[in-house]
């Protein structure tokens, strides 16, 4: 080897193997989910792209189709993910372990925040009901997933019934359905609402007086 080649050799670069790039399914999944969130939130599901969607998260139509078939059941687990979420969560609220009362009014409590601060679950289930619950028909896990919140809430009623806190002939459905309505009504009507009676929902101490009505009304109403 010449002194030339050995000073060549000796500034060259070394020149490492490309790595390959490793892929994370759930990862993807869970972007493509995301971003599916937002585009049927601000779209509705006739409105929504999958374009946009791919475009949002540098991905292809194809890709998305790969890992959801078609924009419908794409749609399908977007409902499956944010029933989901709030069932996972309340699960976590460790109601079995509370007294009676005070679970119902962490359960209330709970239920309101999370409405609140979860506009897109709002909306998204007002979608849903323009469709009249089509897509919700096509998913048993979301119909799994509910129910346990109705034996949650049954098991609650039923240990204030034989402690005596609570008036017997609860229905865990009734109880449920009335604790939602409102926290739903003032996230998806808050415009209008607002707008008709001059009120300003998202204000905090309305929405703090709010939060302590609805307690005590549910309470109220279960009090033996």
């Amino acid at each position: 080897m010449t002194m030339t080649s050995e000073l060549t050799a000796a500034v060259s670069p070394v020149v490492e193997p490309r790595k390959s790039r490793k892929n994370n399914p759930e990862k993807t999944r869970e972007n493509i989910l995301q971003e599916a969130i937002v585009e049927f939130v601000q779209q509705g599901l006739s409105g929504a792209r999958v374009d946009a969607i791919a475009e949002r998260i540098h991905t292809s139509k194809r890709m998305i189709y790969y890992y959801f078939g078609s924009k419908e059941q794409l749609y399908v687990e977007v409902l499956e993910k944010l029933y989901g979420d709030i069932r996972n969560t309340e699960s976590r609220l460790h109601l079995a372990e509370l007294p009676p009362v005070e679970a119902i009014r962490r359960l209330v409590e709970f239920t309101f925040d999370h409405h609140d601060r979860n506009v897109d679950f709002v909306r998204i289930v007002s979608v849903e009901n323009i469709h009249n619950a089509e897509y919700v028909k096509r998913s048993d896990a979301i119909k799994a997933m509910n129910n346990t919140i109705l034996d949650s809430l049954g098991e609650i009623l039923q240990r204030g019934v034989r402690e005596g806190v609570f008036r017997v002939g609860l229905d865990a459905l009734d109880v449920h359905l009335l604790i939602s309505s409102f926290c739903f009504y003032r996230v998806s009507n808050r415009h209008t609402f607002g707008e008709i009676f001059q009120i300003d929902l998202p204000d905090e101490s309305i929405k703090q007086r709010h939060r302590q009505m609805i307690c005590e009304s549910v309470l109220r109403y279960l009090q033996a």
